[in-house]
């Protein structure tokens, strides 16, 4: 692979850098997910002073909302109707927003935590995934709560499975998901793996040989559905200094055939590294968008604490 590319078995992406005209003194400051619209619009969730943030496809800004919102802004997708929904992990609830920002519902108790490991929603939920055909919502819970929840649309809770352990069906920390062709694909993140499931709970099968495996998004390559998979780096100093733990995005069939992967061995900010994926999102022609908790993982720990890279979007070379 050149520092250029990033290229593995004919899969072949080039990342653009500074990507998005924010406004003049704007910064992210991290970006914990993104999600794209109907018109391929791209939604960055910040932990910066304006906590969501529109681009067009080409990176012209539209607008931003939620300033004063969100306590601990985590992750962000969008429903068929183009709603936006956030997840909150700081206070423990998953929103629905109008595009533009205006609050439509809101699920769990603003401020209030389910019990630690107690099964009930929410205590530091991560990320939110909808069924296109019902609205049905999939809630990943998420740093202290080791459980999948499901929703309906209008938000009625309708189940809940998992618990805290490393057998089939149990979390450690799961932390995004999707939802495809009446499959959850759940990234349980300090198991280092992706645990599949049908809508109602039902384990089918897992897939290994990832390392903190954080943040997932359905796209469409070499025309067929795959599922594209962000590894999240070691926070252990005395791991940080190998290769191949994780700062990388790998492509699956939707059975879990590899079928590629990007990124140098060990993370940075070169355009060929990654230093945190966190959320990503792909649009219709095959565009990576993806959030690095740079912030969290690597700058603030600098001296002085320092501003990375947080948003790395990769374009598709034909």
């Amino acid at each position: 692979m050149s520092a250029d590319y990033l290229e593995d078995n004919g899969v072949r992406y080039r990342a653009v850098p500074d990507w998005g005209n924010l406004p003049a003194g704007w910064t992210y400051k991290e970006v914990s997910g993104v999600a794209v619209d109907s018109a391929d619009n791209v939604y960055v969730l910040t932990r910066g002073e304006h906590p969501v943030i529109v681009f067009d496809s080409d990176g012209n800004f539209v607008r931003s909302w939620g300033e004063g919102v969100f306590e601990g802004p985590h992750g962000i997708a969008i429903g068929q109707d183009d709603s936006v929904y956030v997840v909150d992990s700081w206070d423990h609830t998953v929103r629905r927003f109008t595009p533009h920002g205006d609050l439509l519902m809101t699920i769990g108790t603003p401020g209030t935590p389910a019990a630690f490991d107690g099964g009930e929603p929410f205590n530091k939920p991560t990320h939110v995934a909808i069924d296109p055909s019902t609205g049905d919502l999939f809630v990943s819970d998420g740093y202290a709560n080791s459980r999948i929840h499901r929703f309906t649309s209008d938000g009625r809770h309708v189940a809940s499975w998992g618990s805290s352990g490393s057998d089939p069906g149990q979390f450690i920390v799961p932390h995004n998901l999707v939802y495809h062709e009446g499959r959850l694909y759940v990234a349980d993140r300090e198991n280092n793996r992706i645990q599949v499931f049908d809508g109602n709970g039902a384990f089918i099968e897992q897939w290994n040989d990832m390392y903190r495996v954080s943040c997932l998004a359905t796209t469409v390559l070499n025309g067929s559905p795959s599922l594209l998979v962000g590894e999240f780096c070691s926070e252990l100093w005395y791991l940080k200094q190998f290769p191949n733990l994780g700062n990388r995005l790998t492509f699956f069939s939707m059975n879990g055939d590899r079928l590629a992967r990007l990124g140098a061995p060990n993370g940075g900010e070169g355009p060929d590294q990654f230093l945190a994926p966190h959320g990503v999102a792909v649009d219709t022609k095959g565009t990576i968008y993806l959030g690095e908790a740079s912030w969290s993982l690597v700058g603030s720990r600098m001296e002085p604490p320092k501003e990375l890279r947080t948003l790395t979007v990769l374009k598709r070379i034909q």
